[in-house]
């Protein structure tokens, strides 16, 4: 059943003739005596087979063309995106099919629109370019995902034996489809990230049927493709041995066992060396990595926020082309390292790009529902409400393309190549360390003496670090942030999050022990290993009929006064009557009649819901409840993590500066000198942004109070004062919507209204949500 593709080999003939400045040398792929020449550094991997995958999903391209999004080559010139691609070293194409992704008005539902027919026009274009194919069959409508596998309308009402029919049918007859159209097919998925359910059925048993009637369509119509079947969570521990003891027992018939790998999800290299290397070892199967990526920007393309947005969503690698040639790079060696039966990777829409830049939102959304570029279009909600039906829109992924928003290839598209030949660039500082920490309230902060400046030969080296301003700043619960510079002079920052300290014990479920929880009801298993928000473990909760728990935990209090609790959770199908509600109360109180509550959203797969409760007062030694409630519908589910009981911080007292904010707005600025007046309005500038800000330390308040009183009684009069005489009309206040610091720099005439405005607003409105205590998840 299995054969030898000629994969890599040719993709990487072609790619040598035609890189342009980053072309390898003609005779590259077959003398690997060194590294060729580019603008990142890629070690060669040792002992790369020839066939060996270096494949892309691009299954969003049809739609990206029709909202005429152009793909350059290296020369930056428009060109056929296969061709790029195999020019640059892919091998395989990867792509995604859903059977019938549209409404009954034939509007789509978005990520392509990709349908059989659409899927076999890729597939045609990729033939023609030289490259092979792998189909991908979510046997959905839509996304199916660990968080989703929802059936096709059409499979709606079947029994288990109808949808492991209609798989088979479904199935044969897109093949023959396929075949018929001359697409070079070598592979072919059964489901995509399968973890717990495909095409709406769960449970092994009910799964193995839907897996082994795709896996007979496949034989039947191409015997030489392989059989491929897709999890992925790599990183939770035996969880793979689990999965392939599974299809063993129940004897499902398939080549390859298939892994997501998302290194800021997915543990490891190291670890998905070894869990792929245990399934291959232990069931005879081939493995392959069917879905990897890194960002190579935090910039979003389009106005649609990207999954990974912030520096704390991705620390394994520098974010920049080095870091995402790197993570590639990385993900290929594990691949390897298992030996033969390692197929290959897959990078996960890589030119998914921009349809216009986020200045142009409103005509992009225009786009993303016309030709299905977005990640989701609102007619998708028709389907699946739950996700798609809230926060359709654009691409979530164009920071992570290896493509530039502007559709030129960045180096790291050439990383296939690159992992054979090996590639170096000329030395200079590709990344310095940025440094984050993390304390409790009370806890010194210490700051590195030296930090990792990273070049793009591949070399670091450690530098020494001066930070300003020190760390005796750090005053209270907060984010403060610190520059440094190198002894090289190369800038960095440090960030230091100091948070209230925790009262919740093994507030994670870290710790073995979970004693200090009290659970009833069911639904919801404490400390298990699926989707934490930190750390390994989590409290999950799923039933297959409605159901309702309750977890809890009482703390006594070290001292007087006002608590909060917050959460996290993410997870879906909760429909509109579903509730998962965070509670805190005095343990004593009768009936929990003073307990405060804030309910978490269930919006989708890791979009955490981090709630607050409103403070409530407990006495020294007085006891605390915690309670997370749940009361969901059947298949509703998802994860809880992070639990905490701090001390609320004291409401700051604004009044002094409230005060100060107004007399500098009434100030008549004819007067006084411009010098003495731009002192003023600095300290202005500074006080109305402690004013706006949502949480603020007294010591903040008051240094603010004390420059901007200063810097009034320093104003300096203008010489020789002029006489007295009836105040003037002030010119009208521009909108709030056009306010802004701007107006405070000029000198002559009277304040603009604005300012006085936005005190008198602060002091009204603002000091008090400035003070509030509950935070909304």
């Amino acid at each position: 059943m299995h054969r030898t593709i000629p994969r890599l080999t040719a993709a990487v003939t072609a790619a040598v003739l035609s890189l342009g400045a980053l072309a390898l040398p003609a005779s590259a792929a077959d003398d690997p005596a060194g590294p060729v020449p580019s603008t990142i550094t890629v070690p060669r991997v040792e002992n790369l087979p020839a066939d060996f995958i270096g494949g892309v999903d691009v299954s969003s391209m049809l739609s990206l063309e029709e909202s005429d999004v152009v793909f350059r080559d290296a020369d930056g010139e428009p060109g056929d995106l296969f061709a790029i691609l195999r020019d640059a070293g892919v091998s395989d194409i990867r792509i995604r099919v859903w059977n019938d992704p549209f409404d009954a008005d034939g509007n789509g539902y978005g990520g392509g629109d990709v349908d059989v027919a659409r899927a076999i026009e890729i597939g045609e274009r990729a033939t023609a370019a030289g490259l092979g194919v792998l189909v991908d069959f979510h046997y959905s409508d839509f996304w199916a995902d660990p968080a989703k596998q929802q059936a096709p309308k059409a499979w709606a009402g079947m029994t288990v034996d109808e949808k492991a029919a209609a798989t088979g049918t479904f199935t044969r007859d897109a093949l023959t489809r396929f075949r018929d159209a001359g697409v070079d097919v070598r592979m072919v998925q059964v489901g995509n990230e399968t973890n717990g359910g495909i095409a709406g059925v769960s449970g092994w048993d009910d799964m193995a049927r839907i897996f082994s009637a795709g896996s007979a369509a496949i034989h039947d119509v191409m015997p030489e493709a392989l059989v491929v079947l897709h999890f992925t969570n790599p990183e939770r521990p035996g969880f793979y041995a689990g999965v392939a003891r599974e299809l063993e027992v129940r004897d499902v018939d398939y080549d390859v066992f298939a892994s997501s790998y998302y290194p800021f999800w997915h543990g490891t290299p190291e670890n998905l060396t070894a869990v792929l290397s245990q399934i291959a070892e232990t069931y005879d199967k081939k493995v392959l990595v069917a879905e990897t990526s890194w960002a190579y920007t935090l910039d979003d393309g389009d106005g649609h926020p990207n999954v990974v947005k912030t520096p704390e969503d991705a620390t394994r690698y520098p974010v920049s082309v080095q870091g995402q040639a790197t993570a590639v790079r990385d993900v290929v060696q594990a691949v390897a390292n298992v030996g033969d039966a390692g197929l290959g990777v897959f990078y996960w829409e890589p030119a998914w790009l921009p349809v216009g830049p986020p200045e142009e939102l409103e005509s992009n959304r225009v786009l993303w529902e016309r030709d299905g570029s977005g990640w989701a279009s609102s007619y998708a909600g028709g389907y699946e409400p739950h996700d798609a039906g809230q926060w359709f829109g654009g691409s979530a992924w164009d920071n992570q393309a290896l493509f530039d928003h502007d559709g030129n290839p960045l180096a790291s598209l050439n990383v296939f190549s690159y992992v054979r030949t090996g590639a170096i660039a000329p030395r200079t500082v590709s990344d310095v360390q940025r440094v984050a920490l993390t304390v409790a309230d009370g806890d010194p902060v210490t700051l590195p003496d030296t930090v990792t400046v990273s070049y793009t030969d591949g070399t670091s080296e450690q530098q020494n670090v001066v930070w300003t301003p020190g760390t005796d700043a750090v005053d209270g619960v907060g984010v403060y942030t610190f520059s440094g510079i190198t002894s090289a002079g190369h800038a960095t920052t440090a960030t230091v999050s100091v948070m209230a300290r925790n009262l919740i014990r093994n507030g994670g479920f870290e710790d073995p022990d979970v004693s200090m929880w009290r659970s009833e009801g069911r639904g919801l298993t404490v400390r298990a290993t699926d989707d934490p928000r930190s750390g390994t473990y989590s409290a999950h909760f799923w039933a297959d009929a409605a159901y309702s728990f309750t977890l809890e935990q009482e703390v006594v209090v070290p001292e007087a006064g006002w608590y909060t609790a917050s959460a996290a959770a993410q997870g879906g199908a909760a429909g509109t009557d579903g509730r998962l509600r965070l509670s805190l109360a005095d343990a004593r109180t009768a009936a929990r009649a003073t307990a405060t509550e804030a309910d978490f959203a269930l919006t989708g797969w890791r979009v955490w819901s981090t709630p607050t409760t409103e403070a409530v007062f407990a006495s020294a030694g007085g006891t605390l409840t915690v309670r997370i409630t749940g009361d969901l519908p059947a298949g509703a589910w998802g994860t809880l993590d992070d639990v905490s009981l701090v001390r609320a911080a004291p409401a700051a007292d604004f009044s002094a500066l409230t005060a100060a904010t107004v007399r500098a707005g009434s100030l008549d600025r004819s007067l006084y000198t411009a010098t003495s007046l731009a002192s003023v309005d600095a300290a202005l500038e500074s006080a109305l942004s402690i004013l706006a800000a949502a949480s603020t330390s007294q010591t903040d308040v008051d240094a603010a109070t004390t420059t901007l009183r200063a810097a009034i009684d320093a104003l300096v009069t203008v010489a020789p004062a002029p006489e007295a005489s009836a105040p003037a009309m002030p010119a009208p206040a521009p909108s709030p919507a056009s306010a802004d610091a701007g107006p405070l720099a000029a000198t002559g005439g009277t304040l603009p209204l604005a300012a006085l405005a936005i005190a008198t607003l602060l002091l009204l409105v603002g000091v008090p949500l400035a003070a509030r205590r509950r935070r909304e998840g």
